[in-house]
């Protein structure tokens, strides 16, 4: 009998992890001919979910629990499901219910039709405009300046292949964007379409911070894009540069008399020499600490203890 491993991320979700593991029980009804896992990852949580989860696991043991020591981070707890998942397929989905698991059986049924990675694709979605704006043109620009063709208007709710999961277990960065990362392996792909809800319980605590940050890891893994920009940026400089000096000094070559009035326009083409140069630097600095990063080779999440498992898991440390 083939097994799906459902993996759900959690961090301050106690009032929705009830609601989903209701959910997800009618869906295991409906899966007759499959094994079920659903594999919780603790995330640092601050209150009582993992408490919660901890109850589910002992009424049900396809219910596992990976304990975090601290909070990682939400890629690196979608990854420590990938690694501990032992299913022949591997849905993601978040736990604040805005992602219906209802789609899991539409995901499954496009699996059963050959396609080893199945998009959760949001036909629309009860968020904010600006994140709705700021998401939609994230990853258009995403696709116009990286050599991946990532699937737009949608998160992480997809599912996986094992031979897929297999393929993203072999990268091993630690600033790590699973969107693109899966775009990176290749393999057979489709989509369904769904509504994305919005949120019941609790607030996001996808920051702006955090956004930004999984912007970056989106940027920087997957383009060259911003040292060609740096490159590009720094020949024209130099050029109006170059060229500016030489009008100067051929007005003061034919008329003694030239007026140098370009003092000020001189000073301002300083500060904004220097601000282009402290931003260059600045980009260049993120390139040297992502090295510094993986040159350092620390395990990218740490397992505090585990619930209803048999296997080791093979990405973080288990201490």
């Amino acid at each position: 009998m083939k097994k799906i491993s459902i993996i759900i991320p959690v961090y301050n979700e106690e009032q929705n992890i009830p609601l989903l593991f209701d959910k997800l029980r009618s869906i295991k009804a409906k899966l007759n001919n499959y094994a079920l896992e659903i594999i919780f990852i603790n995330d640092g949580s601050k209150d009582n979910s993992e408490k919660a989860i901890r109850e589910i696991g002992q009424t049900d043991n396809c219910v596992k629990l990976i304990n975090f020591s601290r909070n990682f981070g939400h890629q690196q707890a979608i990854s420590a499901g990938i690694d501990y998942s032992a299913g022949d397929a591997v849905i993601t989905i978040d736990s604040d219910l805005q992602d219906p698991p209802e789609i899991c059986l539409e995901l499954i049924a496009g699996w059963e039709k050959g396609n080893e990675i199945v998009y959760a694709k949001r036909r629309s979605r009860k968020d904010s405009f600006l994140k709705k704006l700021t998401a939609h043109l994230f990853y258009r620009m995403l696709n116009k300046i990286t050599y991946l063709n990532i699937a737009v208007d949608t998160g992480d709710f997809r599912l996986m292949d094992r031979k897929v999961v297999e393929a993203l277990k072999k990268c091993p960065e630690k600033n790590r964007f699973l969107r693109g990362l899966s775009s990176y392996v290749g393999f057979q792909t489709s989509f369904v379409l769904y509504d994305r809800e919005k949120r019941l319980h609790g607030k996001s605590n996808y920051s702006v911070k955090r956004m930004i940050k999984l912007a970056m890891d989106g940027v920087l893994g997957f383009s060259d894009f911003l040292p060609k920009l740096i490159l590009i940026s720094g020949s024209v400089i130099a050029l109006l540069g170059f060229l500016g000096l030489a009008a100067v000094l051929i007005g003061k070559l034919f008329s003694p008399d030239f007026p140098f009035f370009y003092s000020r326009l001189i000073v301002a083409a300083l500060f904004f020499i220097g601000g282009l140069q402290i931003i260059f630097l600045g980009v260049i600095g993120e390139y040297a600490s992502r090295i510094y990063t993986e040159v350092q080779n620390r395990p990218f999440y740490i397992v505090k203890d585990l619930v209803n498992f048999e296997n080791s898991g093979s990405g973080g440390l288990l201490i």
